[in-house]
C-alpha cells in the first residue's frame, strides 16, 4: 500500500505543477480583423476609391484591372466567423473556440501573406533548396523603363527570366564552363520603401552551378561589372523585341554616366543556416506594405507611412521657398484613396505567379530528379517516396505556422492545457448553422452598413501637415 500511495502522489503534484505552467504559459488569441487600421480604411474608404478611380487614378496607374475589386471583397471577409470557420474543442475539459477562415489573397492581406512565406520557406527547405550555400541577388533596372512593366505586367515574369539568364552567363563565364545550371528561386517584387511601382528581382541562387551528373561547382567570385553589362543588353533587348522602347531610347540610356541597372549578391547563406533562409524567404516574398508602418491613420483617413530605418526619403514642404529641394524625412502622408491606390497597384493580376523556378530547381529537373529517386527506390525495395511528401506538407498546418510566428501553441487548452483537436468545419453555405452557432455563443455581428463615400477632397497644392508632429514621432 506504501508503494502504491507513493506512486499517486508524485502523479498529482505533476499534475498541479503543469496546471501552474498552463496558465502562466502565453496562449493563442484570434486575430481581430476589424481592429486593423488598414481594415478600416478599405471598409470607409474603397468604394469612393473605385468611383474616382478612373479620374483620379488611372492616368498614372493604368486602367482599373477587375481583380481589384475580387481581391479586395475577399480580404474584407478574411478572419470574418460569419464567412465559415473550424471548431477547436479540448477533448479533456470541453474548453472550445472557433478559427475563421483566411482569404488567402496575394499583396493586400499582411496575415495571409506571412503565411504564405512561412509556408514558401518551409517548401524551399525540404523540396527544393540543395544542401549548398545561397547568395541572394537583387536586380534593378531605371526608373525610365519600370513604367512599362507596370502597364503591361506580363513582362515581369519575362524579367525574371532574364535575370536567370544574366545569373547563369555570370557564373559560367566565372569558372570558364560552356554547361552547368545554378539553382535558382526568383521573386517579383513591384513595390519600394513607400510602396511606389519599382519592378525589380529578388533571387536565392546557389553559389555555384550543377552539371547534368549532379556535380556541384562552388564559385565564390563573379564579374559583378560584366553581369551588370550583361543585365543591360538582356533588358535592352527585351523591350526592342515588345516595341516598348527603339533604338533612340538605347543610344541615349547606354550614354548615361549611371546607367540605372545595378546587381547585389552581398547577402550570403551558408548551407546549414536554416533561420537565415527562412528570413530571407520571408523578406524576399513579404507584403508591399507592413501594418507596423502605418504610425497613424487619422479620422478623415489620412495615413502616415513609416519608410526603413535606413532610408530618408526627399518630401517637399508646402508653401516651402526651397519646394524643388525638399526637406529629408523617413515618412510620407497619403490620403485616403492615394494609400489605397499604392496598395492596389501591387495586387497581381489572376494567374499571374510571383515566385518562379528556374535551373537546378525548375520544375521539370526537379520531377525528373524525383522520378529517378523514386525508381531507384522501388529497385531497392525502399519506402515510398511519395507518402513522406505526403506526410511532409500534412504537417504544415495552421497550427504549425502560428506556433512559429509567435511561438504559441494554438492547440493548447488555456483551461487545462491539455491537447486541442479541430473537429469540424463549418462552412458559408450552412448559413443558417454558422448564425445559430455564433448566436449562442455571443459571437454573432450584425454586417455593419458602409457610411456613404466621402466627398472627395481634391484640391490644388499640397495639404498643410503638421510638421512638428511628424518630427516628434517619426524622426
Amino acid at each position: 500500500f506504501c508503494s502504491i500511495r507513493y506512486t499517486h502522489i508524485p502523479s498529482v503534484n505533476y499534475r498541479s505543477r503543469y496546471d501552474v505552467c498552463a496558465a502562466t504559459a502565453k496562449m493563442y488569441r484570434p486575430r481581430n480583423q476589424e481592429a486593423s487600421p488598414f481594415f478600416r480604411l478599405v471598409r470607409d474608404h474603397f468604394d469612393e476609391f473605385e468611383r474616382v478611380y478612373a479620374e483620379r487614378f488611372q492616368p498614372q496607374y493604368g486602367y482599373w484591372r477587375p481583380v481589384i475589386r475580387t481581391a479586395i471583397d475577399k480580404y474584407i471577409k478574411c478572419g470574418d466567423l460569419r464567412e465559415g470557420f473550424a471548431r477547436v474543442r479540448c477533448p479533456d475539459c470541453g474548453k472550445e473556440f472557433f478559427v475563421a477562415f483566411s482569404c488567402r489573397q496575394r499583396c493586400c492581406c499582411p496575415s495571409c501573406d506571412q503565411k504564405r512565406a512561412l509556408l514558401l520557406g518551409m517548401r524551399l527547405a525540404e523540396e527544393v533548396l540543395a544542401r549548398v550555400s545561397h547568395r541572394q541577388w537583387v536586380l534593378t533596372i531605371p526608373k525610365r523603363l519600370r513604367i512599362f512593366f507596370r502597364y503591361d505586367r506580363r513582362l515581369l515574369g519575362k524579367l525574371c527570366r532574364l535575370a536567370y539568364e544574366t545569373i547563369r552567363d555570370g557564373l559560367r563565364q566565372a569558372c570558364g564552363a560552356r554547361e552547368g545550371e545554378p539553382g535558382y528561386v526568383g521573386a517579383i517584387q513591384t513595390f519600394g520603401d513607400l510602396m511606389g511601382w519599382h519592378s525589380h528581382i529578388h533571387a536565392i541562387v546557389s553559389e555555384g552551378l550543377f552539371r547534368w551528373d549532379g556535380f556541384f561547382i562552388r564559385i565564390s567570385k563573379v564579374d559583378m561589372e560584366r553581369c551588370a553589362e550583361m543585365w543591360r543588353e538582356k533588358v535592352f533587348n527585351l523591350l526592342l523585341r515588345e516595341e516598348k522602347i527603339d533604338e533612340e531610347v538605347v543610344r541615349s540610356m547606354r550614354g548615361w554616366p549611371h546607367s540605372g541597372f545595378s546587381i547585389d549578391n552581398s547577402v550570403r547563406i551558408t548551407a546549414d543556416d536554416t533561420e537565415g533562409m527562412q528570413r530571407l524567404v520571408s523578406y524576399i516574398s513579404r507584403c508591399p506594405f507592413s501594418l507596423a508602418r502605418m504610425i497613424k491613420v487619422t479620422e478623415d483617413g489620412q495615413v502616415i507611412y513609416r519608410a526603413g530605418k535606413s532610408e530618408c526619403v526627399r518630401f517637399p514642404r508646402p508653401g516651402d521657398a526651397r519646394l524643388r529641394e525638399g526637406v529629408s524625412r523617413n515618412f510620407q502622408v497619403f490620403d485616403a484613396l492615394e494609400f489605397l491606390a499604392e496598395v492596389t497597384q501591387h495586387i497581381p493580376d489572376k494567374g499571374q505567379h510571383l515566385i518562379h523556378y528556374f535551373g537546378w530547381y525548375s520544375n521539370k529537373e526537379r520531377g525528373l530528379r524525383k522520378k529517378r529517386e523514386a525508381s531507384s527506390q522501388a529497385k531497392a525495395g525502399g519506402e515510398n517516396a511519395e507518402a513522406d511528401a505526403f506526410i511532409k506538407k500534412r504537417r504544415m498546418n495552421w497550427a504549425a505556422l502560428i506556433k512559429k510566428v509567435y511561438e504559441v501553441d494554438p492547440l493548447r487548452c488555456p483551461e487545462c492545457g491539455g491537447e486541442m483537436k479541430v473537429i469540424s468545419f463549418i462552412e458559408k453555405c450552412q448559413g443558417e448553422v454558422v448564425e445559430k452557432i455564433l448566436r449562442h455563443c455571443g459571437l454573432w455581428k450584425d454586417a455593419a452598413s458602409r457610411p456613404p463615400p466621402a466627398v472627395s477632397r481634391v484640391a490644388d497644392g499640397e495639404p498643410s501637415y503638421d510638421y512638428g508632429y511628424f518630427d516628434r514621432v517619426c524622426i
